[in-house]
């Protein structure tokens, strides 16, 4: 009996999902792309045994707890998008049916437990940084804390950073030539708050004026690829109202925020907000796009000797977001440095939001393999577009017994153009 979707059975993300489906023709060139695959060597495991699953579960062939694993161990890297020769929106697929059908998943208390508390925390810098603060204390007697909270505890760091308050306005330096809004980040703002000081260093620079809108949130991200959808649509709602009109871009300077912020539209489909989400949307762009598009006014001053600067793609920056050779031709402009690529650079280094709190044995073998491949490298520093790929690296780094830097592309800039 030959069944099929109905798409009226799923409001606004019935047809995208069903395109999804549709579109792809099995071939399997997305295999060697996804990272979970390399792990697990399981056809459901696959991108296209995930789409014939979702498909089952779609045309009510098969229950969704079924299919619920399969689909939990997807990272959502999106690596199988630019492998795929038939143009398969693959995001269009996975993130909708977490949404439609997470609350049927079968989880353990633990897992419940981790999805709670990321949820709870991560999306709040103030309560993140108690919670990372708890968590600093807590490693010191990990031999007390419950096997399904370690994986959390493996990566809070011993020591915070000050937490940093970053100002409304931010002046341009010389005449004006931009005006923008920054989207600060959640878990950003407490791990590494330096990033978003470079950032508006680096911009003002250039003559940018940069707003920050103190009214804004978490970017939603967490919640939307987790399956919390009313989360999500209650985060990006709260952005909508928060961020101005009277801005040539919205700059994002996490991938996982920007490619979330592209998505609004997907995320608040067939609500009265699609139209505000299209619209933000199109005015989102990272940082290293807007810098490259602007074009940096002044050359840095010449090294006194070659520095080796690996770069990591991000995943929802190459893959989400298409954008690869803009960070690698704003390293490449500054004098004595030398650029490098890691081996498998396409592979995911296993943090993708909360995964390596979600499937930590897949994240950490990730994370090794990533970090082994930037030791190969010999570079100097590492250099990435997202928070999350910055912590993981800096956790299996320091695993292996590397003193690799790790640094963001713009803090990277920054040192190069006003460091000197």
């Amino acid at each position: 009996m030959q069944h099929s979707i109905d798409k009226t059975a799923f409001g606004a993300f019935g047809k995208p999902m069903a395109d999804a489906v549709q579109t792809c023709v099995h071939c399997g060139f997305c295999l060697s792309a996804c990272p979970t695959y390399r792990e697990v060597g399981q056809e459901p495991d696959t991108p296209r045994g995930r789409i014939v699953l979702m498909k089952q579960v779609l045309e009510g062939t098969l229950a969704a707890a079924d299919a619920q694993p399969h689909i939990d161990r997807c990272l959502g890297c999106l690596a199988c998008e630019p492998a795929c020769p038939s143009g398969v929106s693959y995001r269009d697929l996975v993130s909708p049916f977490r949404a439609l059908h997470d609350g049927a998943a079968h989880r353990s208390v633990g897992e419940r437990l981790r999805r709670w508390l990321a949820a709870s925390t991560v999306p709040f810098p103030g309560r993140f940084r108690l919670a990372a603060r708890a968590g600093a204390v807590a490693k010191k007697f990990s031999f007390l804390t419950p096997p399904p909270l370690r994986p959390m505890l493996d990566l809070v760091p011993d020591t915070l950073p000050r937490a940093i308050a970053l100002p409304a306005v931010s002046s341009a330096f010389g005449a004006r030539r931009a005006r923008v809004a920054l989207l600060a980040g959640c878990a950003q703002q407490v791990l590494d708050p330096d990033i978003n000081v470079a950032t508006i260093e680096l911009l003002t620079s250039q003559g940018v004026e940069v707003v920050v809108p103190q009214a804004q949130g978490c970017c939603g991200g967490l919640s939307w690829h987790t399956g919390d959808l009313g989360a999500a649509q209650a985060f990006a709602r709260r952005n909508l109202d928060a961020f101005p009109a009277d801005v040539d871009a919205i700059v994002t300077n996490a991938a996982g925020c920007g490619s979330t912020l592209h998505e609004y539209p997907l995320v608040l489909a067939g609500t009265p907000d699609e139209a505000r989400a299209r619209e933000l949307a199109a005015r989102a762009v990272d940082v290293s796009v807007f810098l490259l598009r602007l074009g940096l006014r002044q050359t840095p001053p010449a090294r006194g000797s070659i520095l080796r600067v690996a770069y990591q793609d991000a995943c929802h920056l190459a893959n989400a977001q298409g954008v690869r050779a803009e960070p690698r031709d704003l390293l490449r402009a500054i004098p004595g440095v030398e650029l490098c690529e890691l081996p498998d650079a396409h592979l995911c280094c296993g943090s993708a939001g909360s995964y390596n709190i979600d499937q930590p044995e897949i994240a950490a073998s990730l994370g090794e393999r990533k970090a082994r491949a930037a030791m190969a490298t010999g570079a100097d520093v590492i250099a990435t577009g997202n928070i999350g790929c910055l912590t993981q690296l800096k956790v299996h780094l320091a695993r292996l017994g590397s003193h690799l830097r790790v640094r963001h592309t713009v803090q990277v800039l920054h040192d190069a153009y006003l460091d000197r």
